[in-house]
């Protein structure tokens, strides 16, 4: 289906955030964060987003099996609310994404039915109009937004990633302080399965993540982290903006 590819590459760019994670635990030190070892900061940058409430995540690049380079820009909470976007990049298409409780509405352009659904994509352009396709969250065609747009499962995919064996192959380095949009950070680079991370830790407040690189294996994304703990947008779209997904794609629920 193509909401499963949406959100298919959503999810890849929130797991590129995940691949900062390490395990062992976290530093107590209150001072000094700055020359703690490399590993300690980046338990701390771990703790710190395994606790945001919400975030704003824009994540670039080309995530390698075969994906061209792309797009996400997402504002998203623990409570499954979400909004922004999609740009597959290359004139491929993109799409709007608002999830608020339990509803899904996204807005695909002229260039994502053409591209991505070369069978059928113009009619289904025609009958929206412009307007946005409105689903419920529970809607197995939609499974898949739904989780690419709840801060849980970044969180899942964190915890996914801190197991010690996961990490024996791993070395972490600690470079100079530099700052990323305006704030001071150190960046902590992780090593190894022929991936190279690197997170800049901010040194103030919580120790959040503000950038992420991963490189190697096909991958070069960046992923910035800002917004924390910041409501997400609340407007939806309206009714007559909107059409429901069943009407448009047909009342026969895709496979599980």
């Amino acid at each position: 289906m193509t909401r499963q590819r949406i959100a298919a590459g959503a999810a890849a760019c929130v797991a590129a955030v995940a691949l900062v994670a390490t395990g062992g635990p976290a530093a107590q030190a209150d001072d000094g964060f700055e020359s703690l070892p490399a590993r300690q900061i980046a338990d701390r940058s771990r703790d710190a987003l395994l606790d945001a409430g919400s975030l704003h995540m824009r994540a670039r690049g080309d995530l390698g099996r075969h994906r061209a380079p792309m797009t996400v820009d997402l504002s998203l909470d623990r409570s499954g609310n979400c909004t922004g976007g999609v740009d597959l990049g290359k004139g491929k298409g993109s799409v709007e994404i608002v999830k608020r409780g339990d509803d899904v509405w996204l807005k695909p352009d002229a260039d994502f039915w053409e591209n991505q659904v070369p069978v059928g994509g113009q009619t289904f352009e025609h009958i929206l109009d412009g307007r946005y396709m409105k689903g419920s969250a529970s809607d197995s065609r939609l499974r898949p937004v739904v989780e690419a747009c709840d801060l849980d499962t970044l969180r899942e995919l964190v915890s996914d990633n801190t197991g010690g064996s996961h990490h024996g192959g791993r070395t972490f380095t600690k470079g100079d302080v530099t700052k990323v949009d305006g704030v001071r950070t150190v960046p902590v680079t992780t090593s190894g399965h022929g991936q190279r991370t690197t997170a800049y830790v901010d040194t103030g407040g919580e120790h959040h993540p503000v950038r992420i690189t991963v490189r190697g294996h096909g991958t070069d994304a960046a992923v910035d982290l800002s917004g924390f703990d910041e409501p997400v947008p609340t407007a939806t779209p309206s009714p007559d903006e909107t059409v429901d997904v069943s009407a448009l794609l047909g009342r026969t629920p895709a496979p599980s």
